[in-house]
């Protein structure tokens, strides 16, 4: 029973390292990250769905404009001919008095054809020049959504790529702090160091490691956040390429005193909103007016005694063509109404469209400080993280050489890391900034 448990365990671990082993792996970079999300995505097939949805309301709203032909088979049996009363007078019969007879034969057919044609319908005539409006407002709506995916996973991507750069920095820190271990214990043991200048670099060894266990963990949740915005599957391996660094931070992305509120997706789709409510308002004013139709019908009957229907005799030509035309006259004010109301909705969506433009003006104003503040605080950090490492050199030598304390070394490694941090904070800070920039002035 040992050895069969045993062996149970190593076909678990085996195919569970199998499993692994046959995992996707998907090696991206920040627009590979995006292109991906515009395919697979929820919101975004969504968004294409109902483009696909559109085509075939306006394949429906056109068939208005095309002929209705219709046909028509039918039989009659009569087990009972139906009755009918004639005067008696008719047939010298008192006054008051009535004959039954019955015509018609029991068995009846018939077969046909007939034809509508719409000529005018003023509502039916503006739904089929908003056609190419709502396929418009169906992609102005896409594009919104893609640009809104796609902003987020600029940030979740910079953000990670942030995190990577600060592992990195954490590795580099523990292993600064692994070698001054090492000496302040080689100091120690000669008795030029106290036990307490290395439990202090210990102290500050666990701390690190505590950090690079806490950032792991942000940085695993960060990656299921960017897979379930991608439209990824969580089990599968994702590897961020691109490197974050100030060449990111590139000034063409400033705003150019030329802005144009129609630039904005934001901005197109509610524009597009706007001409639909126009064609509601045109819509319900015409349908006043007249509506005018053509028919036409061509059919064939025949009546028998016998069910013969087959073997000859005489079938009788019925067909006709009429023109109909439908003049409202008063519907209880129900228009006048439609036409108020939609007018009402019209102007709603002009004051929307004047509010965004103010919204915009701001964003782009206030994105742009943010953007221009964010790049000096880079160039201040980098500066301080660079003047950090100096000191902690200098410091270090100095410990080493026996001239320096504990306290100075220690002081020194904890500025460090903080300035790096501070380095590592202001360029992801900056980077959002530059993507709220880029989202604000329409260029993302």
């Amino acid at each position: 029973m040992k050895h069969l448990f045993l062996i149970l365990i190593s076909v678990a671990i085996t195919s569970q390292l199998i499993a692994q082993d046959n995992k996707p792996v998907y090696n991206f970079s920040l627009q590979e990250c995006v292109a991906f999300a515009q395919k697979n995505n929820v919101q975004v097939k969504n968004a294409l769905l109902a483009i696909e949805a559109q085509v075939q309301t306006n394949r429906e709203i056109g068939a208005a404009a095309f002929p209705t032909i219709n046909t028509n088979v039918g039989g009659t049996d009569y087990t009972k001919i139906p009755t009918s009363l004639l005067p008696g007078q008719i047939f010298g019969q008192p006054a008051g008095t009535f004959i039954p007879v019955q015509f018609g034969t029991k068995f009846n057919a018939n077969y046909g054809a007939n034809i509508q044609q719409l000529i005018f319908d003023g509502q039916v005539f503006i739904a089929l020049q908003a056609r190419a409006t709502s396929m418009e407002m169906q992609r102005k709506n896409a594009a919104l959504t893609e640009e809104a995916i796609k902003a987020n996973i600029y940030k979740i991507y910079y953000q990670l790529s942030a995190s990577k750069t600060q592992l990195n920095i954490l590795d580099a820190n523990i292993a600064r702090l692994n070698a001054l271990a090492h000496d302040a214990e080689i100091m120690y043991k000669n008795g030029f160091a106290e036990k307490l200048d290395v439990d202090k670099v210990n102290v500050q060894l666990n701390n690190l490691q505590t950090e690079k266990l806490k950032a792991n963990n942000s940085v695993a949740i960060g990656y299921m956040g960017l897979k379930m915005l991608m439209g990824m599957p969580v089990k599968d391996s994702l590897v961020l390429t691109d490197v974050i660094n100030e060449k990111d931070l590139t000034n063409d992305v400033l705003v150019e005193n030329d802005f144009q509120y129609n630039v904005r997706k934001d901005f197109q789709y509610l524009s597009t909103i706007k001409k639909l409510n126009e064609f509601n308002v045109k819509r319900y004013q015409l349908s006043n007016l007249p509506t005018v139709s053509m028919s036409g019908a061509y059919s064939k009957n025949a009546q028998r005694s016998k069910f013969d229907f087959f073997e000859g005799g005489n079938w009788f030509t019925t067909s006709l063509i009429s023109l109909n035309v439908s003049l409202p006259i008063f519907n209880g004010f129900a228009t006048d109404a439609r036409i108020k109301r939609t007018r009402i909705e019209l102007k709603q969506t002009e004051n929307q469209i004047e509010a965004l433009k103010n919204n915009i003006d701001n964003e782009v104003t206030q994105s742009k400080l943010n953007y221009m503040s964010s790049v000096a605080t880079v160039q201040f950090q980098k500066k301080n993280m660079q003047l950090a490492e100096n000191v902690y050199s200098q410091t270090k030598k100095k410990f080493e050489a026996g001239t320096g304390s504990n306290t100075e070394i220690s002081a020194a490694q904890a500025d460090l890391v903080s300035a790096q941090n501070n380095f590592m904070n202001a360029l992801y800070a900056a980077l959002i900034a530059k993507v709220d920039l880029l989202k604000a002035t329409g260029k993302l």
